[in-house]
């Protein structure tokens, strides 16, 4: 059984020293909730079968689309929709909170250098 304990967010991201490495620290059936720091511009991607969350606990986030953007504060979420095409940016670092199906590749149908390794907890 999964621990009930309460999960510190700060204390959690104080832990994170890289940026656009997500890492998961609770899971909700197959849904993996991950917090990731985020600085400069990722690359263009989608997801092909599942939509995405992005909570924003600290910073500012945009994430463009290519027919606009979306511009996220603290305490603001979206939800992109499956094969929709974005790229998250952050001039400054942004610490977020993604939440996503066990098994999602952060750079999507991308691929790269940017890929982050799957299923890493803190």
């Amino acid at each position: 059984m999964p621990s009930m304990q309460p999960i510190n967010l700060a204390a959690k991201l104080a832990l994170i020293h890289e940026h656009w490495m997500p890492k998961v620290v609770a899971e909700m059936n197959d849904y993996q909730f991950k917090l990731v720091k985020l600085r400069g511009e990722f690359v263009w991607h989608s997801h092909a079968d599942t939509d995405e969350t992005f909570i924003v606990v600290q910073g500012r986030l945009r994430i463009e689309l290519r027919d606009g953007a979306i511009e996220l504060g603290p305490g603001e979420m979206t939800v992109i929709p499956k094969g929709v095409e974005h790229k998250p940016c952050a001039p400054d670092e942004a610490q977020v909170m993604l939440i996503e199906p066990r098994g999602v590749l952060n750079t999507g149908d991308q691929g790269g250098a940017r890929s982050a390794p799957n299923d890493v907890w803190i």
